[in-house]
């Protein structure tokens, strides 16, 4: 792809660094991103790569915004809060604005072993050549993992919490996968989250950073500068240090080594899980038939009050204080106003049917 006038102008700071110049910009015009999450982490990176003239940005994320992400998911303001857009949407809006040579492909989706491959590239799409984690949970993480190793896609893990947080880029069949490094996802209890560690807007920053500068890496060619470690941060203590992973890559490794890719072979089916840093619960159901909206609106009128937009169902449950449901076109719902899963549950099949 050749460099116009507007492109040198554009990215001419950029090109001036000889890790990069036209050819590196080049190749970033040229590479396909899949960012899996776009909330704290997501945003941000998400904002450096349309800046920096990554050609192709897939955005995946399941979620709507709302007044409490306004301190550190940076893509959003307050007209998005109230209008309760979904992420994905409201990110593309305002990066088409940004940067409108980057082509965007919003999906309003929850990423499980059902779809992600589709994400990430199906028999009718092109593939992408990097995929990023924006997530808020381990289980997403190692599916990651799994379809990066699968498909030989390099990935880009990033965690953060309180005022800490890890970066590590995984390059299959070069350096240490996820699981290489934890062999075994933690169990429930075990790590902190935002719910009970809260989360510091700058150390957010840091780390997506830092995920941002290795996907520039890699889609400029450059995987060489990615290195085999893991940079660890605690912002509010000034520490900013860097985990050697050379010889980390296991031949007994479960998923790299043996190829067994447990989270992406998993059978779909009915889940839920409560949403951190809210009192709030999702439920996806079995089925991937959707659901009408239209028809869906119609019907919960008389539970509650309802708003319907082209993205999705609310209705404010007139029995249960406080509870609202939000129910996608994928059939999603999340119930609001509880974070118990078993109650939420109750509430969406007595009302939605899922």
């Amino acid at each position: 792809m050749d460099i116009d006038g507007s492109d040198q102008n554009r990215y001419h700071r950029q090109m001036l660094l000889p890790q990069l110049g036209q050819q590196g910009q080049r190749r970033l015009a040229s590479g396909r991103v899949l960012l899996v999450g776009c909330g704290a982490l997501g945003t941000i990176m998400a904002e450096q790569l349309s800046r920096a003239g990554v050609g192709f940005l897939r955005i995946a994320d399941r979620d709507v915004v709302e007044l409490s992400n306004l301190q550190r998911q940076v893509l959003f303001d307050e007209q998005d809060a109230r209008e309760g857009l979904p992420k994905a949407v409201a990110a593309a809006n305002r990066l088409r604005r940004i940067n409108s040579s980057v082509t965007i492909d919003a999906q309003v989706v929850d990423v499980h072993a059902g779809n992600i491959e589709q994400l990430v590239g199906g028999d009718s799409q092109s593939p992408v050549d990097l995929m990023l984690d924006g997530t808020d949970n381990v289980e997403t993480r190692y599916l990651i993992n799994d379809v990066a190793v699968k498909r030989g896609i390099p990935w880009v893990y990033g965690a953060a919490v309180g005022s800490e947080g890890r970066v590590m880029g995984v390059l299959p069949g070069k350096t240490a996968c996820l699981r290489c490094v934890f062999a075994d996802p933690p169990g429930p209890g075990q790590l902190a989250t935002c719910d009970s560690a809260g989360v510091l807007g700058p150390a957010v920053g840091v780390v997506a950073s830092l995920q941002a500068c290795i996907a520039i890496k890699i889609l400029s060619g450059n995987d060489d500068a990615v290195g085999e470690q893991m940079t660890v941060i605690d912002l509010w203590n000034n520490r900013l240090h860097t985990v050697s992973l050379a010889g980390a890559r296991r031949d007994d490794c479960l998923t790299c080594g043996a190829r067994r890719f447990e989270f992406l072979d998993q059978k779909r089916g009915s889940a839920a899980a409560s949403l951190c840093g809210r009192n709030a619960v999702q439920i996806r159901p079995m089925s991937r038939d959707g659901v009408d909206l239209p028809r869906l609106a119609a019907r919960l009128e008389t539970a509650g009050t309802v708003q319907r937009t082209p993205h999705f169902v609310r209705c404010t449950l007139a029995e249960f204080a406080g509870i609202s449901l939000t129910v996608f076109p994928d059939g999603r719902v999340i119930v609001y106003g509880t974070g118990d899963v078993a109650r939420a549950r109750s509430i969406s099949a007595r009302f939605v049917g899922a």
